[in-house]
Protein backbone atom coordinates (compact mmCIF):
# COMPACT_ATOMS: atom_id res chain seq x y z
CA UNK A 1 0.00 0.00 0.00
CA UNK A 2 1.92 3.00 -1.30
CA UNK A 3 1.93 6.20 0.74
CA UNK A 4 0.59 9.36 -0.88
CA UNK A 5 2.15 12.65 0.23
CA UNK A 6 -0.37 15.28 1.28
CA UNK A 7 0.59 18.64 -0.27
CA UNK A 8 2.42 20.89 2.20
CA UNK A 9 -0.10 23.67 1.65
CA UNK A 10 -2.90 21.54 3.11
CA UNK A 11 -4.70 22.97 6.13
CA UNK A 12 -8.10 21.34 5.61
CA UNK A 13 -9.41 17.90 4.67
CA UNK A 14 -12.76 17.93 2.87
CA UNK A 15 -14.42 14.50 2.80
CA UNK A 16 -17.13 12.97 0.67
CA UNK A 17 -19.22 10.29 2.43
CA UNK A 18 -20.58 7.61 0.09
CA UNK A 19 -17.70 5.45 -1.13
CA UNK A 20 -15.18 7.54 0.82
CA UNK A 21 -15.89 7.43 4.56
CA UNK A 22 -18.81 5.03 4.27
CA UNK A 23 -19.50 1.95 2.11
CA UNK A 24 -21.71 2.54 -0.90
CA UNK A 25 -23.62 -0.55 0.19
CA UNK A 26 -24.75 1.21 3.38
CA UNK A 27 -26.40 3.94 1.32
CA UNK A 28 -27.80 1.69 -1.42
CA UNK A 29 -28.79 -1.30 0.67
CA UNK A 30 -29.89 0.32 3.93
CA UNK A 31 -30.59 4.07 3.71
CA UNK A 32 -32.38 4.24 0.36
CA UNK A 33 -34.48 1.08 0.85
CA UNK A 34 -35.58 2.44 4.23
CA UNK A 35 -37.02 5.52 2.47
CA UNK A 36 -38.80 3.48 -0.20
CA UNK A 37 -40.27 1.02 2.30
CA UNK A 38 -41.40 3.56 4.93
CA UNK A 39 -42.21 6.71 2.93
CA UNK A 40 -46.00 6.41 2.79
CA UNK A 41 -46.23 5.42 6.45
CA UNK A 42 -44.01 8.36 7.47
CA UNK A 43 -46.00 10.91 5.45
CA UNK A 44 -49.31 9.61 6.84
CA UNK A 45 -48.02 9.90 10.40
CA UNK A 46 -46.52 13.39 10.02
CA UNK A 47 -48.65 14.99 7.27
CA UNK A 48 -50.14 17.72 9.47
CA UNK A 49 -46.85 18.65 11.16
CA UNK A 50 -45.09 21.86 10.14
CA UNK A 51 -41.81 20.14 9.27
CA UNK A 52 -43.53 17.69 6.93
CA UNK A 53 -45.54 20.51 5.34
CA UNK A 54 -42.30 22.39 4.67
CA UNK A 55 -40.76 19.29 3.11
CA UNK A 56 -43.74 18.84 0.79
CA UNK A 57 -43.69 22.54 -0.09
CA UNK A 58 -40.04 22.24 -1.18
CA UNK A 59 -40.89 19.18 -3.28
CA UNK A 60 -43.65 21.19 -4.95
CA UNK A 61 -41.27 24.06 -5.74
CA UNK A 62 -38.76 21.56 -7.17
CA UNK A 63 -41.43 20.06 -9.44
CA UNK A 64 -42.44 23.54 -10.63
CA UNK A 65 -38.80 24.42 -11.36
CA UNK A 66 -38.37 21.20 -13.33
CA UNK A 67 -41.40 22.10 -15.43
CA UNK A 68 -40.08 25.60 -16.07
CA UNK A 69 -36.77 24.19 -17.26
CA UNK A 70 -38.55 21.56 -19.37
CA UNK A 71 -36.79 18.77 -17.48
CA UNK A 72 -38.22 15.31 -17.48
CA UNK A 73 -40.26 15.02 -14.34
CA UNK A 74 -43.01 13.03 -12.73
CA UNK A 75 -46.50 13.64 -14.10
CA UNK A 76 -47.69 15.09 -10.79
CA UNK A 77 -46.69 18.56 -9.66
CA UNK A 78 -46.80 17.98 -5.91
CA UNK A 79 -49.36 20.16 -4.20
CA UNK A 80 -50.43 19.63 -0.62
CA UNK A 81 -53.02 22.39 -0.51
CA UNK A 82 -55.50 21.72 -3.32
CA UNK A 83 -56.39 18.13 -2.49
CA UNK A 84 -59.32 17.31 -0.24
CA UNK A 85 -58.34 13.66 -0.39
CA UNK A 86 -55.31 13.37 1.91
CA UNK A 87 -54.53 9.83 0.83
CA UNK A 88 -54.42 10.90 -2.82
CA UNK A 89 -52.11 13.81 -1.97
CA UNK A 90 -49.78 11.52 -0.02
CA UNK A 91 -49.70 9.02 -2.88
CA UNK A 92 -48.69 11.77 -5.27
CA UNK A 93 -45.83 12.83 -2.99
CA UNK A 94 -44.75 9.20 -2.69
CA UNK A 95 -44.76 8.78 -6.48
CA UNK A 96 -42.79 12.00 -6.95
CA UNK A 97 -40.17 11.05 -4.34
CA UNK A 98 -39.77 7.51 -5.69
CA UNK A 99 -39.39 8.92 -9.21
CA UNK A 100 -36.64 11.30 -8.05
CA UNK A 101 -34.84 8.48 -6.25
CA UNK A 102 -35.05 6.18 -9.27
CA UNK A 103 -33.58 9.00 -11.38
CA UNK A 104 -30.80 9.48 -8.78
CA UNK A 105 -31.79 13.10 -8.31
CA UNK A 106 -29.78 15.15 -5.78
CA UNK A 107 -32.35 17.88 -5.18
CA UNK A 108 -32.25 19.70 -1.87
CA UNK A 109 -35.99 19.06 -1.44
CA UNK A 110 -35.53 15.30 -1.75
CA UNK A 111 -32.49 15.24 0.54
CA UNK A 112 -34.29 17.25 3.21
CA UNK A 113 -37.23 14.84 3.38
CA UNK A 114 -34.89 11.86 3.41
CA UNK A 115 -32.88 13.45 6.21
CA UNK A 116 -35.97 13.89 8.35
CA UNK A 117 -36.99 10.27 7.80
CA UNK A 118 -33.52 8.97 8.61
CA UNK A 119 -33.44 11.07 11.78
CA UNK A 120 -36.37 9.12 13.17
CA UNK A 121 -34.73 5.82 12.18
CA UNK A 122 -31.37 6.69 13.74
CA UNK A 123 -32.90 7.99 16.95
CA UNK A 124 -34.95 4.82 17.43
CA UNK A 125 -31.98 2.58 16.66
CA UNK A 126 -33.42 1.17 13.44
CA UNK A 127 -30.32 2.42 11.58
CA UNK A 128 -26.67 2.84 12.62
CA UNK A 129 -24.20 4.73 10.43
CA UNK A 130 -21.35 2.72 8.92
CA UNK A 131 -17.81 4.12 8.69
CA UNK A 132 -14.72 2.40 7.29
CA UNK A 133 -12.28 1.23 9.97
CA UNK A 134 -9.40 3.39 8.67
CA UNK A 135 -11.39 6.64 8.74
CA UNK A 136 -11.61 7.52 12.43
CA UNK A 137 -7.93 6.87 13.33
CA UNK A 138 -6.80 8.90 10.30
CA UNK A 139 -9.03 11.86 11.15
CA UNK A 140 -7.86 11.83 14.77
CA UNK A 141 -4.27 11.86 13.52
CA UNK A 142 -4.94 14.80 11.19
CA UNK A 143 -6.60 16.76 13.94
CA UNK A 144 -3.67 16.15 16.30
CA UNK A 145 -1.49 17.68 13.59
CA UNK A 146 -3.69 20.79 13.58
CA UNK A 147 -5.67 20.18 10.39
CA UNK A 148 -9.38 20.87 10.16
CA UNK A 149 -11.81 18.31 8.76
CA UNK A 150 -15.09 19.07 6.96
CA UNK A 151 -17.70 16.92 5.24
CA UNK A 152 -19.15 17.73 1.80
CA UNK A 153 -21.91 15.40 0.65
CA UNK A 154 -25.00 15.53 -1.53
CA UNK A 155 -26.89 14.25 1.49
CA UNK A 156 -28.28 17.00 3.70
CA UNK A 157 -26.21 18.34 6.59
CA UNK A 158 -28.75 16.84 8.96
CA UNK A 159 -28.39 13.40 7.31
CA UNK A 160 -24.60 13.70 7.56
CA UNK A 161 -24.74 14.51 11.26
CA UNK A 162 -27.10 11.60 11.89
CA UNK A 163 -24.80 9.13 10.13
CA UNK A 164 -21.77 10.17 12.17
CA UNK A 165 -23.66 10.96 15.36
CA UNK A 166 -25.35 7.55 15.48
CA UNK A 167 -22.58 5.43 13.96
CA UNK A 168 -21.60 1.87 14.76
CA UNK A 169 -18.45 3.43 16.26
CA UNK A 170 -20.41 5.81 18.47
CA UNK A 171 -20.86 9.58 18.24
CA UNK A 172 -18.16 10.86 15.87
CA UNK A 173 -19.38 14.43 15.42
CA UNK A 174 -16.51 15.86 17.45
CA UNK A 175 -14.17 14.81 14.62
CA UNK A 176 -15.55 17.42 12.24
CA UNK A 177 -15.26 21.19 12.07
CA UNK A 178 -18.29 21.59 9.82
CA UNK A 179 -20.57 20.14 7.15
CA UNK A 180 -21.59 21.19 3.63
CA UNK A 181 -24.35 19.90 1.36
CA UNK A 182 -25.83 20.97 -1.99
CA UNK A 183 -26.98 24.27 -0.49
CA UNK A 184 -23.38 25.43 -1.06
CA UNK A 185 -23.58 24.23 -4.68
CA UNK A 186 -23.51 21.02 -6.73
CA UNK A 187 -20.51 18.75 -6.17
CA UNK A 188 -19.71 18.63 -9.90
CA UNK A 189 -19.41 22.43 -10.17
CA UNK A 190 -16.07 24.10 -9.45
CA UNK A 191 -17.77 27.18 -7.98
CA UNK A 192 -18.99 25.04 -5.08
CA UNK A 193 -15.42 24.39 -3.94
CA UNK A 194 -14.59 28.07 -4.20
CA UNK A 195 -17.64 28.77 -2.03
CA UNK A 196 -16.49 26.21 0.53
CA UNK A 197 -12.99 27.69 0.69
CA UNK A 198 -14.48 31.12 1.23
CA UNK A 199 -16.84 29.85 3.92
CA UNK A 200 -14.03 28.06 5.74
CA UNK A 201 -11.75 31.07 5.39
CA UNK A 202 -8.87 29.54 3.47
CA UNK A 203 -7.49 29.33 -0.07
CA UNK A 204 -8.59 26.46 -2.34
CA UNK A 205 -5.02 25.13 -2.52
CA UNK A 206 -5.10 24.67 1.26
CA UNK A 207 -7.88 22.09 0.93
CA UNK A 208 -7.41 18.35 0.25
CA UNK A 209 -10.65 16.82 -1.08
CA UNK A 210 -11.23 13.06 -0.87
CA UNK A 211 -13.93 11.56 -3.11
CA UNK A 212 -14.66 8.43 -5.10
CA UNK A 213 -16.29 10.36 -7.97
CA UNK A 214 -13.93 11.68 -10.64
CA UNK A 215 -16.44 14.28 -11.88
CA UNK A 216 -16.33 15.80 -8.39
CA UNK A 217 -12.54 15.50 -8.34
CA UNK A 218 -12.34 17.34 -11.67
CA UNK A 219 -14.58 20.18 -10.43
CA UNK A 220 -12.51 20.54 -7.25
CA UNK A 221 -9.26 20.59 -9.24
CA UNK A 222 -10.63 23.31 -11.50
CA UNK A 223 -11.21 25.40 -8.36
CA UNK A 224 -7.59 24.90 -7.29
CA UNK A 225 -8.32 22.29 -4.63
CA UNK A 226 -5.96 19.32 -4.14
CA UNK A 227 -7.64 15.96 -4.71
CA UNK A 228 -7.25 12.27 -3.96
CA UNK A 229 -9.65 9.72 -5.44
CA UNK A 230 -10.72 6.92 -3.11
CA UNK A 231 -10.95 3.45 -4.66
CA UNK A 232 -13.00 1.38 -2.22
CA UNK A 233 -14.68 -2.01 -2.86
CA UNK A 234 -17.91 -1.42 -4.77
CA UNK A 235 -16.90 2.04 -6.03
CA UNK A 236 -16.99 2.77 -9.74
CA UNK A 237 -13.94 1.34 -11.49
CA UNK A 238 -11.38 3.96 -12.46
CA UNK A 239 -10.01 4.11 -15.99
CA UNK A 240 -6.30 3.91 -16.68
CA UNK A 241 -6.31 7.59 -17.56
CA UNK A 242 -8.00 8.48 -14.25
CA UNK A 243 -5.53 6.38 -12.29
CA UNK A 244 -2.61 8.09 -13.97
CA UNK A 245 -4.06 11.59 -13.51
CA UNK A 246 -5.24 11.49 -9.88
CA UNK A 247 -3.69 10.47 -6.58
CA UNK A 248 -5.54 7.23 -5.87
CA UNK A 249 -5.89 5.68 -2.41
CA UNK A 250 -7.67 2.61 -1.06
CA UNK A 251 -7.35 3.69 2.59
CA UNK A 252 -6.97 6.95 4.49
CA UNK A 253 -3.89 5.38 6.07
CA UNK A 254 -2.02 5.96 2.80
CA UNK A 255 -2.16 9.72 3.22
CA UNK A 256 1.14 10.90 4.67
CA UNK A 257 1.56 14.34 6.16
CA UNK A 258 4.95 15.65 5.07
CA UNK A 259 5.34 18.09 7.96
CA UNK A 260 3.81 19.31 11.18
CA UNK A 261 1.11 21.87 10.53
Amino acid sequence: MAAIAVPETTRVFLLDIEGTTTPITFVKDILFPYIRENLEEYLSAHWEEDECKQDVHLLKKQAEEDLRQNKACHVHAVDQTVHTDEEKAIREVVESVLWQMAADRKSTALKQLQGHMWRAAYMTGRIRGEVYQDVVPAIRRWRREGLKVFIYSSGSVEAQKLLFGYSVQGDLLDLFDGHFDTNIGAKVESKSYENIAERIGCQPEQIMFLTDVTREAKAAEEAGVNVAVVARPGNMELTGEERSHYRVITSFNQLELSRNV
